[in-house]
C-alpha cells in the first residue's frame, strides 16, 4: 500500500471537459492532513504511516489518546488511519508533516473507502432485492419473505439466511475512481462518480491497487 489520504466529503457537482462532456464529480475536502507516527521494521516490526485528519480539542480525548498526539508532537485530530508500505525507504522523510491534494495528480485512478448512508430496519425487497410476491386481488404476501424454516429436522432458522433487518451503514470500497481535477490552493479532490456516505462524512482515499499511476509528459 501506499500513502493516502483522509477527506470529507463536501457534496456533488459537474465539470465539464474541452469537448463539453459533464462528469458528475465529487467534492473531497482533504485539507488538514497531518503526518502522526512513522513505523519503521526495526522498532514496529514493519514500515507504516499514521496520518491524522480534522483538529480535535484535546479536553475531549482520553489520555492515552492525548498521550500519543504529544509523543509525536502532532495536533489533535478526530480520524486517524494507517497507511502500510513495503519498506522502510519508501516511507516519506522524517521533515514533512503535512500532507495536500497535491498528493495525488489529474487523472490518476484511487480507491475510495466510507461508510454508506444507514437506511435503517428494511424489508427483504429493499435490503436484499427480493421480488415480491403476486401483488393481485387475495394475496396476502406481497413482500413478505414466504417460508424461511425447516418442516422437519432441524426444525429451525439456517444461519446467514436473507432476513430483514439494519440496512445500510457499511463500509463500502470503491475501486478505479478518476481524479478528475487537483484544486491545490482549495486542498480539495474532484474525484469522479459517486463516494460512499453522507454529506460531511468521513472517507480514505488511496492510490488504485489494480490501476497504474498515468505516464507524465
Amino acid at each position: 500500500m501506499s500513502l493516502g489520504l483522509i477527506g470529507k466529503k463536501l457534496g456533488m457537482t459537474r465539470i465539464f471537459t474541452e469537448d463539453g462532456n459533464a462528469v458528475p464529480v465529487t467534492v473531497v475536502d482533504v485539507s488538514g492532513n497531518q503526518i502522526v507516527q512513522r513505523k519503521t521494521s526495526e522498532k514496529n516490526g514493519y514500515s507504516a504511516v499514521q496520518v491524522g485528519f480534522d483538529d480535535q480539542k484535546a479536553d475531549r480525548l482520553n489520555k492515552p489518546e492525548k498521550g500519543h498526539f504529544v509523543a509525536h508532537g502532532a495536533a489533535p485530530k478526530k480520524r486517524v488511519r494507517e497507511f502500510r508500505f513495503d519498506s522502510d525507504e519508501a516511507l516519506p522523510a522524517e521533515d514533512q508533516k503535512e500532507l495536500t491534494a497535491s498528493l495525488f495528480q489529474k487523472d490518476q485512478y484511487v480507491d475510495v473507502i466510507g461508510v454508506t448512508k444507514g437506511k435503517g430496519f428494511q424489508g427483504v425487497m429493499k435490503r436484499w432485492g427480493f421480488h415480491g410476491s403476486p401483488a393481485t386481488h387475495g394475496s396476502m404476501m406481497h413482500r413478505r419473505p414466504g417460508a424461511v424454516g425447516c418442516g422437519t429436522w432441524p426444525g429451525r432458522i439456517w444461519p446467514g439466511r436473507k432476513m430483514p433487518g439494519r440496512h445500510g451503514n457499511y463500509r463500502r470500497t470503491v475501486q478505479n475512481l478518476q481524479v478528475v481535477g487537483v484544486r491545490e490552493e482549495d486542498n480539495v479532490l474532484l474525484i469522479s462518480g459517486a463516494l460512499p456516505g453522507s454529506k460531511g462524512s468521513y472517507i480514505v482515499v488511496r492510490p488504485a491497487k489494480k490501476r497504474p499511476l498515468p505516464k507524465q509528459d
